[in-house]
């Protein structure tokens, strides 16, 4: 298929540069696949449109403040964590991270920079891709990195605060993202008690989001993109719990693309899953049958993007666009801080 295929005219008006306030009060558009019927709500009906039994699975993966300053005045993101090897014993004082750097001809291998004083980074590797691997040597990363680092809105988001508390879902608590899975924005302690009430089965996975899910694609034929590997785990209580809800015939519905694909990465030939660590690569495109998820809570996405195919992949190219089309037509919001739709 064409990269092409999957581009569509998005006005900048559309495009959220903040939340809605409330989180839940953002607009819903449901798509029901069987019927074709369409259906405007706001997100808080979300308990209203599920049926007692329902699955929903989240992604409690939380952003980390991945945006960097040099005190030389340039800029490093950290897109992907390496693992020591061997493990570093007793934690260790150094990080090793794939990066995107601001100002690439001063981040050649052997170059070092400073955040602050006692938070320094050595380039020690140039990737193709451009990217650089930097060892990171503080005394306290993570609590450095909370000090000094920045929250990484995406580029379309013209916000220039350091902190922005609002790209964090409520119940984020694995550290690890570079990016909010922003299904999951949406969410509220309210709307998690509407669900409880309405005995809506809430499960969680982890997916650390990269910069791959959003990497453009460059190529013509989608079949040729290369995603980049993404963190995952899906624990053996959670994917016990979700295989009797499947054999009982119980609705799936993954909460955002990463929830998505961490259950379509680990389930078998036979439509089990098997709880695993590990890392995924899985690219879900027109063509590509879903073998366990029924249905995908999700946002309204870039053009050309992996997000919008994987949406195609569950509704179709043309109903997709066609939905896009609609949501323009009735002032939704799109990307990040927009709306959501609920693929049934």
């Amino acid at each position: 298929m064409q990269t092409a295929d999957f581009d569509y005219d998005l006005p900048k008006k559309f495009i959220a540069q903040r939340p809605a306030s409330p989180r839940d009060s953002s607009k819903l558009l449901v798509y029901e696949r069987a019927t074709g019927a369409i259906r405007h709500k706001k997100f808080s009906d979300l308990p209203d449109l599920l049926e007692p039994g329902d699955v929903l699975v989240l992604n409690e993966s939380k952003v980390i403040p991945a945006r960097l300053a040099t005190v030389e005045g340039r800029e490093v993101f950290l897109a992907k964590k390496i693992p020591p090897d061997p493990p570093l014993q007793g934690g260790g004082a150094e990080e090793i991270w794939e990066c995107l750097v601001r100002g690439g001809k001063h981040f050649q291998v052997g170059d070092k920079f400073k955040i602050s004083k006692s938070f320094t980074g050595e380039v020690l590797e140039i990737l193709p891709d451009g990217e650089r691997v930097i060892r990171f040597n503080s005394r306290h990363f993570q609590k450095d990195l909370a000090k000094y680092g920045a929250t990484p809105l995406p580029p379309y988001i013209e916000q220039t605060a350091k902190k922005v508390p609002q790209y964090q879902t409520v119940y984020a608590k694995r550290t690890g993202s570079v990016a909010a899975p922003t299904a999951g924005l949406h969410f509220t302690p309210r709307i998690f008690q509407k669900l409880k009430a309405k005995k809506i089965q809430i499960e969680k996975v982890t997916l650390h989001v990269g910069l791959g899910t959003f990497a453009p694609v460059k190529v013509d034929q989608i079949e040729k993109h290369p995603m980049h590997a993404e963190f995952f785990t899906l624990p053996e209580s959670v994917a016990s719990r979700l295989n009797t809800a499947k054999k009982a015939g119980r609705r799936i519905i993954a909460v955002g693309s990463t929830s998505c694909r961490v259950l379509e990465s680990c389930v078998n030939p036979k439509g089990v899953l098997k709880a695993q660590t590990g890392e995924t690569d899985i690219f879900i495109f027109p063509g590509k049958k879903f073998k366990f998820i029924d249905a995908l809570l999700t946002n309204f996405h870039l053009p050309k993007s992996t997000l919008i195919m994987l949406v195609a992949a569950l509704v179709g190219r043309e109903k997709v666009l066609e939905l896009y089309e609609l949501a323009k037509r009735k002032n939704y919001r799109f990307f990040s801080f927009g709306d959501a739709t609920l693929l049934l």
